[in-house]
């Protein structure tokens, strides 16, 4: 006969925890020398899945002496058994003997907590850079200027930093400069060098009223700071009080002009940047006229790639000649899609497309 049928439901509950617990550490067990076996002996890792093991081996003979007693009380008549409960000082005492090191291992797992803390906000700042890059090279606005309505569009390719940009900024009360370039290569460098040359520029436009001229002193200026990376820059100067359009391009793609009825091409007129010391840039002149439409990009729309075939320039041409009155905006978007409706494979290249009507 029960003397205290309670007990038995504590009992029960005490067993169920008992093996709750019991699974754990067994878990933790073969985890534990999985870890001792890849790990080099005493190793943090180690310490901690051998502290997590004895922490659930000790929950599971806590709860299983815990078990054991209150059997032992429901069932018994006999006043001394409740000397049995002082069994439960076991579990007590392997408490207090292992009380340090359960501390230490809890100071060890909040440190690696917050290293790895440290680590994942590192592993954010790096996912975020090349979106503050591009952001900075190609931003996805720009400023309002009176007189004119103006496109950007910018697609990263597969490298994790970009070397394409584009500018777009007055260099005087009438003057309105255009600029896009793409620096050879990948990575951190190039768009370092991206960002150098795309503010000397600012410099220098602001500095010469011609656009070959400014080229020539950001020639001089970036030569040789490292020999394996090349610019490509066009830079289209639009100045209203004259009505002109004045233009230089340093081995870059050819830009396009929607003018009279007609798309005229701009194509190069000097070398690459930090090709040679001894480079010139001419710059040409155009009548500008309102409505007229100025379409600058970079390679990656050109290069699209469909089989051994190029997207290429007289596609860019043509799809300007069939939307002459789009606004920028959609002019941009309407070239981006049709080069990856043509490409046969996702495009890996860097893209930036800027277009520029006048009012």
């Amino acid at each position: 006969m029960l003397e205290r049928p309670a007990l038995i439901v504590v009992a029960a509950a005490a067993v169920a925890a008992a093996i709750v617990w019991g699974r754990s550490a067994r878990r933790l067990h073969r985890a534990r020398d999985r870890i001792a076996r890849l790990s080099s002996p005493g190793s943090e890792a180690t310490r901690l899945a051998q502290s997590s093991f004895l922490k659930d081996l000790h929950a599971t003979a806590l709860y299983a002496v815990l078990a054991a007693a209150a059997v032992a009380e429901a069932v018994s008549r006999d006043d001394r058994i409740d000397y049995a409960l002082f069994v439960l000082v076991i579990p007590v005492l392997i408490s207090w003997r292992y009380g340090r090191v359960f501390l230490e291992h809890a100071r060890l797992s909040e440190r690696r907590a917050q290293l790895e803390q440290k680590a994942q906000e590192v592993l954010v700042q790096e996912a975020l850079a090349p979106k503050r890059w591009s952001a900075r090279l190609a931003p996805e606005e720009v400023p309002e200027v009176a007189g004119f309505d103006i496109g950007t569009l910018y697609r990263a390719g597969t490298g994790l930093m970009a070397g394409d940009f584009y500018d777009i900024y007055r260099t005087g009360r009438s003057r309105l400069a255009a600029v896009i370039g793409d620096v050879s290569g990948h990575g951190i460098e190039p768009s370092i060098t991206a960002f150098q040359a795309k503010h000397l520029l600012r410099v220098f436009l602001r500095q010469y009223r011609d656009p070959g001229q400014a080229l020539e002193e950001l020639n001089v200026q970036l030569l040789g700071l490292r020999s394996e990376e090349f610019i490509s820059i066009c830079v289209v100067l639009f100045d209203t009080e004259v009505g002109t359009l004045r233009y230089a391009s340093a081995g870059h793609p050819a830009a396009f002009l929607w003018h009279g009825g007609e798309v005229k091409s701009l194509p190069a007129t000097g070398p690459l940047i930090s090709l040679r010391d001894d480079a010139e840039y001419a710059s040409r002149e155009i009548s500008l006229e309102p409505g007229d439409l100025a379409l600058l990009y970079t390679d990656g729309l050109a290069e699209a790639r469909s089989g051994e075939q190029l997207f290429g320039e007289d596609r860019i041409a043509n799809l300007l000649r069939r939307e002459p009155g789009s606004t920028p905006d959609v002019l941009c978007k309407l070239l981006m899609e049709a080069a990856e409706e043509f490409a046969s494979d996702p495009l890996t290249d860097d893209t930036a497309i800027l277009a520029v009507r006048r009012l």
